[in-house]
């Protein structure tokens, strides 16, 4: 199916179809990309396959939530999501699954259509400046495989344990041409990982900034295209993932640091009654977003917020609502709460008043002006998180006067009293934990941080929550924390991709 996906996604980028057979007036794979701009065009589908619904504006933000403790499936609601909810029925044919992998191969194929092609292009010019975009392309394009190996990773294989370790467990397919006779089975976690860093390694080479560039002239927050600082991201995030903690320490005090991003701030207002915090949410306009997927109204993905309103311009009828143990996690001096949650009474017959996740309302623009419900730009990278991946970096190094420095930076961007914390040897999860969950909720983290810090999770049904999937206990290390590899993939003809624990 791997093959199948390459075969169907390279030629979206405008050009006629190209499977077994080609059409009179068909363009060859091999005469697809001739020029520059052809190039350029293939990148701006590599951004294009970012919107998807199955990935950052669906289900590949959701899920990983939804399938934890966050959110209660709460009665009447359209069942959207339930076997994920439930955990237990989890299948190798579940469709949302299968989504999230197409997506994630999509761009993984876009990028390697590109690469096979690129350098016949290369050999036709000799001009600077279109030489130098076509580094610029290949850079973007080498992140954003990067980038979809990376979330592959998380989601279908087990935690990284050290090395030695990691070279025995199993990663991903691992492919590098969009046309080609690569074997087609999985690397080791190992492996997998070292192709992601080299990824970056050649990214950062194309894409490093030049040194008199003007950040006051041309900011990079908010920004809807790769670059240096993006790359830094994802360093400091693998790195985490990868228990290198000095590392992750390195990559995010470069965006920390770089003077380019800044938090937004929950006590300083961007118009009356309208923070900066969370016009970030209303409008998609942020000092801290390092990287978001770029929507308009009439090209954008999938709705994240529909799951919790279902708004109909009359009432609101979530599928899912908050859970209360997250709700108390906020203070009252905790300013994140009133601009994510917002109490409202559902339309369902049994009329639950609760507190509604309003982040993910929509656009405003989107709604007010063209109608578009709960359509929000997916924030996948943020200075928030990193601040959260150094803290609890430099917890693991046992420094822990430096990780309550940092969250409370963090926390007194959002708070409106102090946000001092003391962490300790003995409550630094805990403290790390409760944080990422306030400031990362239904971001797509949880199941991952669950999984990688060795933790279960318990849930008690809460009012009017489903009677299937609210009385649950998972214990740790529970096969289900990693995806089983679509059905597809394994009984495909010739198939030697090996499956995972959760695959029944």
């Amino acid at each position: 199916m791997i093959k199948k996906y390459i075969l169907l996604a390279a030629l979206t980028f405008s050009l006629t179809s190209c499977l077994d057979k080609y059409p009179e007036n068909a363009i060859l794979s091999g005469q697809a990309i001739q020029t520059v701009n052809d190039v350029d065009q293939a990148v701006i589908g590599i951004y294009d396959s970012f919107k998807s619904p199955a990935l950052y504006s669906g289900n590949l933000t959701l899920l990983p939530d939804i399938q934890t403790d966050l959110v209660y499936g709460i009665n009447g609601n359209t069942g959207a999501y339930g076997p994920i909810w439930r955990w237990k029925d989890i299948l190798s044919n579940n469709t949302d699954i299968e989504n999230v992998y197409a997506g994630l191969y999509d761009v993984i194929a876009r990028c390697n259509f590109l690469f096979d092609n690129v350098e016949n292009v290369r050999a036709k010019i000799s001009d600077d400046k279109q030489l130098d975009k076509l580094d610029q392309c290949c850079g973007e394009a080498h992140f954003a495989r990067a980038l979809a190996y990376a979330e592959l990773i998380k989601l279908f294989c087990k935690s990284y344990e050290g090395d030695d370790a990691a070279a025995n467990e199993l990663g991903v397919v691992i492919t590098t041409h969009y046309r080609g006779d690569e074997e087609i089975k999985r690397a080791s976690l190992k492996d997998s990982y070292e192709f992601v860093l080299n990824e970056l390694d050649e990214a950062e080479r194309l894409l490093k900034l030049e040194e008199d560039f003007n950040a006051a002239q041309t900011p990079l927050f908010n920004s809807p295209y790769f670059n240096e600082y993006t790359i830094h991201a994802l360093r400091a995030r693998v790195a985490l993932y990868m228990q290198k903690w000095e590392d992750a320490v390195k990559y995010s005090s470069k965006l920390i640091d770089c003077g380019y991003y800044r938090l937004s701030s929950c006590t300083e207002q961007y118009s009356p009654g309208i923070s900066y915090y969370k016009y970030m949410w209303t409008n998609d306009q942020s000092t801290e977003t390092i990287w978001q997927v770029a929507f308009t109204p009439t090209s954008y993905g999938g709705a994240l917020g529909r799951i919790f309103f279902n708004y109909d311009f009359s009432t609101v009828r979530p599928d899912y609502v908050p859970a209360s143990w997250v709700l108390g996690l906020y203070d009252g001096s905790d300013l994140r709460y009133e601009a994510m949650f917002q109490p409202m009474q559902t339309g369902y017959s049994h009329k639950l008043n609760w507190p509604l996740l309003i982040k993910y309302f929509g656009n405003q623009t989107f709604t007010e002006q063209f109608g578009i419900l709960h359509v929000s730009m997916p924030k996948v990278f943020r200075l928030s998180e990193q601040y959260l991946i150094r803290a609890e970096a430099y917890c693991q190094l046992k420094d822990f006067a430096k990780a309550g420095k940092d969250l409370a930076t963090l926390r007194s961007a959002r708070l409106a009293s102090s946000g001092n914390i003391v962490i300790t040897e003995d409550n630094w999860l805990d403290q790390i934990s409760d944080e990422r969950v306030r400031e990362l909720y239904m971001e797509g983290f949880r199941l991952q941080d669950l999984k990688r810090w060795h933790r279960g999770f318990e849930r008690k049904p809460q009012a009017q929550s489903l009677v299937s999937g609210s009385r649950l206990k998972v214990e740790k290390d529970d096969p289900f924390f990693v995806w089983p590899i679509p059905l597809h993939e394994i009984e495909a003809p010739g198939s030697v991709i090996q499956p995972n624990e959760s695959n029944k």
